[in-house]
């Protein structure tokens, strides 16, 4: 898995500030960031975490370029349905080198590991050989149509992998931009951090705090799991390792610092 920003609001912590001081003054937008220190941007986005006040922290967003994940983690990401998502596409891009994901308890187990990998040669060879008998019928069709043969091929090409594409399993690798605002960022690190959460998609919750942190450690203090800021929210489901959890976070953050 590869993750990285590569892109955020500029100066996020002011542009925060002066939406929420907006509200309360008759100064316009661009003077009051212009009269704010960096020190005074960030005490106020910090009391605004403390107080719960949420809407202003939407003015800024994060992209993020995520690399080495799953088709199986798209279908559950797309589910916050505040970001906004660019991901490769199967029926454009031909798979010419096929990348898949491998969970780990199955890398654990020789015996599963066999199985998994044996599975995942059959369904690129099926693929293979199904664009192939796509793209001879696509491309008699295209000729008898009267388009030349270069082009014949190249749309007989993408015309074939649209439907070889059907056989391709959950694990493989896909490629995306992922864009949200820094609500509904923390939204989603407080459900995608919890223990409960799927290892895939917990994984790259952690890895996007790693990320965001940095740019702005008072607007992300809270960054992490439900559990991090109060008492955790599952219930009986409760991992019940609550405590240890906390102490992740806080370690990680130190490090970031």
């Amino acid at each position: 898995m590869n993750v990285k920003l590569i892109a955020h609001t500029v100066q996020p912590d002011k542009v925060i500030a002066a939406a929420a001081k907006l509200c309360y003054s008759q100064t316009g937008a661009m003077d009051l960031m212009n009269d704010m220190s960096d020190e005074k941007a960030e005490n106020f986005v910090e009391m605004l975490g403390k107080i719960g006040h949420e809407s202003p922290i939407e003015h800024a967003s994060f992209t993020f370029a995520i690399e080495g994940v799953s088709r199986s983690l798209l279908a559950q990401i797309t589910r916050h349905r505040l970001a906004s998502f660019s991901v490769q596409s199967q029926r454009y891009v031909k798979l010419k080198n096929f990348i898949y994901i491998t969970p780990p308890e199955i890398e654990s187990i020789p015996e599963a590991l066999q199985v998994y990998q044996e599975t995942m040669q059959n369904c690129v060879k099926s693929y293979q050989k199904l664009a192939e008998i796509l793209e001879q019928k696509h491309y008699a069709d295209f000729l008898e149509q009267g388009i030349s043969e270069k082009e014949a091929k190249h749309k007989a090409e993408k015309k074939a992998i649209e439907d070889a594409r059907f056989v391709l399993p959950n694990a493989s690798e896909t490629k995306m931009v992922m864009t949200m605002n820094t609500r509904e960022l923390l939204h989603f690190f407080r459900l995608r951090c919890c223990n409960r959460a799927q290892w895939e998609i917990r994984e790259l919750a952690k890895a996007m705090v790693k990320e965001v942190y940095p740019v702005s450690p008072k607007l992300f203090a809270n960054a992490g799991p439900a559990c991090c800021t109060g008492a955790c929210p599952e219930g009986k489901m409760t991992c019940g390792n609550c405590q240890a959890v906390r102490q992740e976070y806080a370690n990680l953050k130190a490090e970031l610092n």
